[in-house]
């Protein structure tokens, strides 16, 4: 064994020990959606954390026992912060004094559908000035495959460090579903594809000392890269299949959702996904864009992504004509009606508004018009466009006051009884009243 080979093996060893031992400190750049419950999961399981963040508001609501995630809990935030497992700062000179670091920061899509990695880039190169011998490095943020290779590795190596002998770099896509009641950071199975052999080993031993979960190893960070978009391009294609089956459904008379209940009695070869009023969320409407922005490199063309892509992004302007055609049937224009909008967030029973295709929705009402109003228990207030919204209370003179009431998110805390009682018309894009009582006009997407 050369010196260089017993120097990085020793290394390997040294970290392990740190991990079993649980003395190994840990940080997290990026305390939101992915990297706050990442965290709080470390702190718990007996590490010492320190989370960083440029956002001032984030490190002090932290170091405050302040929680500002749904999918952490109140107590488990506070009780690590007052036992000082956890802490936050935006000083990166702080990973001095870690032993391994996740970033775990934004990677949106610029105007022209094409990665932004300037978060990513911009973390790496704060970490590269305090990289130490020993230390493991995971990107965590979804991205394109290549990333932790092309980009994040030559930004490190300029410390002067080599990967895979002297530090260690992997890629593991995080994979939070928000709202998901019973899958979450610490019992969902993790992918971990290091550099080298060794990289692999370093990063798979800490995640398996966090997680009650399988830590399955891939051979390279592209492998883990690719898996994590192929997920949701997965369900991105299969929504835009159940989306269009919706628009065929109604021209032909057809209930889609009936049809689709019908289609999953079958025991195998289907899964059902559901229509819906378009894409939401940091993931799905995003991610499968990077892959057909890294499939042009290799002058492939990604049709089919592609399509589905423009089928679901068109569901905001199908659900405004169904809007138009149901108040069409009282002799209503859409113009000078007012609609209510039951739910804003993308998904049901969570608090995140990121490209919810709600907002789409309100933008080609009040093109056309209409006066919009919104309920939403989980989000009382946003801004768009410069304009401040505000969430109005469910009650009986709210809902006769709409000319059409639209259920754009199916949330638990909506009693869709009352709401079936009460409104006079409704448009259910979620299926929300299928075992409600239904108003006088209803219509299903």
């Amino acid at each position: 064994m050369t010196q260089a080979a017993a120097f990085a093996t020793s290394l390997v060893e040294q970290f392990i020990q740190k991990i079993e031992q649980k003395t190994a400190v840990i940080g997290v750049v990026g305390l939101g959606y992915v990297g706050l419950p990442l965290a709080v999961e470390k702190a718990k399981a007996g590490f010492n954390v320190i989370g960083f963040d440029v956002q001032a508001s984030k490190v002090e609501m932290v170091n405050q026992g302040i929680n500002y995630i749904g999918d952490v809990v109140d107590d488990d935030l506070r009780e690590i912060v007052e036992r000082k497992k956890l802490r936050a700062t935006s000083d990166y000179s702080f990973i001095n004094e870690v032993d391994a670091v996740a970033i775990c920061v934004p990677t949106p899509l610029d105007t022209y559908q094409q990665p932004d990695t300037s978060y990513v880039e911009s973390s790496a190169r704060e970490v590269a000035k305090y990289l130490h011998p020993g230390m493991l490095v995971v990107l965590e943020s979804t991205t394109y495959p290549g990333t932790t290779e092309e980009l994040l590795k030559p930004i490190l190596e300029e410390s002067g460090l080599v990967c895979g002998k002297d530090f260690f770099l992997a890629y593991s896509p995080e994979r939070v579903d928000p709202g998901n009641k019973q899958f979450n950071t610490k019992n969902t199975p993790k992918v971990v594809g290091g550099v080298t052999p060794d990289c692999t080993k370093v990063a798979a031993s800490m995640y398996r000392a966090v997680l009650d979960s399988d830590v399955h190893e891939v051979s390279s960070p592209a492998v883990a890269e690719l898996e994590k978009i192929y997920e949701n391009t997965f369900r991105h294609i299969n929504i835009a299949l159940a989306n269009e089956m919706a628009i065929l459904c109604n021209k032909m008379g057809i209930n889609v959702w009936e049809m689709i209940d019908a289609a999953k009695t079958k025991p195998y070869g289907f899964m059902a996904f559901y229509p819906g009023p378009g894409l939401g969320g940091h993931c799905i409407p995003i991610d499968p864009f990077y892959l057909t922005w890294k499939a042009r490199e290799y002058n492939y063309h990604t049709r089919l992504i592609e399509l589905a892509g423009e089928i679901n992004r068109s569901m905001p302007e199908f659900v405004t004509e169904r809007a138009a055609n149901l108040l069409n049937q009282d002799g209503k224009p859409l113009k000078g009606s007012t609609i209510h909008l039951l739910g804003v967030a993308y998904k049901k029973d969570i608090d995140d508004i990121r490209e919810s295709p709600v907002l789409h929705i309100i933008d080609i009402l009040e093109e056309r018009g209409a006066h919009v109003v919104y309920s939403d228990p989980h989000v009382l207030s946003f801004k768009r466009h410069g304009k401040e919204y505000e969430s109005v209370d469910l009650t009986e003179e709210t809902l006769k006051k709409a000319d059409l009431v639209v259920i754009t998110t199916d949330h638990t805390a909506f009693d869709y009884d009352f709401i079936g009682r009460t409104a006079y018309a409704v448009l259910d894009t979620r299926n929300a009243l299928k075992n409600a009582v239904k108003p006088k006009r209803y219509e299903i997407l």
